[in-house]
């Protein structure tokens, strides 16, 4: 298939793993998350990437530069400048399902982490390299 074409809200909701990359252009790349109860991504930055996330199901805390909170629900829809510190974390009763885009891409095309302990080692081994 040339680009992305799909029922992202379906996608989104049915995926169960932390991480999963659904498609990889040269300026965008396409991703379904899902954190557990309570989990959280970890606070982070990206110098060079512009990220969207849209949230499907759950509600979410997000923390930009560990001081500014906004509190994020289902069809609710959040930016991230590059150069901006941020940490998404679950704060519902059941799952957080969301997708995000980054511009441009962040995760090697095809990547999977189906939990949260693979992604961190998936990212320790890849910034080792």
């Amino acid at each position: 298939m040339t680009g992305y074409v799909g029922n992202i809200e379906k996608q989104t909701l049915k995926n169960n793993y932390f991480r999963q990359v659904l498609f990889t252009a040269k300026n965008a790349q396409l991703v379904v998350m899902c954190l557990q109860r309570g989990e959280e991504i970890g606070d982070e930055v990206h110098s060079n990437v512009d990220q969207f996330f849209r949230i499907e199901q759950g509600e979410a805390k997000f923390i930009f530069n560990e001081k500014e909170e906004h509190v994020v629900h289902d069809g609710e829809a959040v930016i991230v400048p590059a150069g901006t510190f941020h940490n998404v974390i679950n704060t519902g009763k059941g799952r957080l399902k969301l997708y995000t885009i980054y511009s441009p891409p962040n995760h090697p095309d095809g990547t999977v982490h189906k939990t949260k302990a693979e992604a961190d080692k998936a990212e320790e081994e890849h910034h080792a390299h």
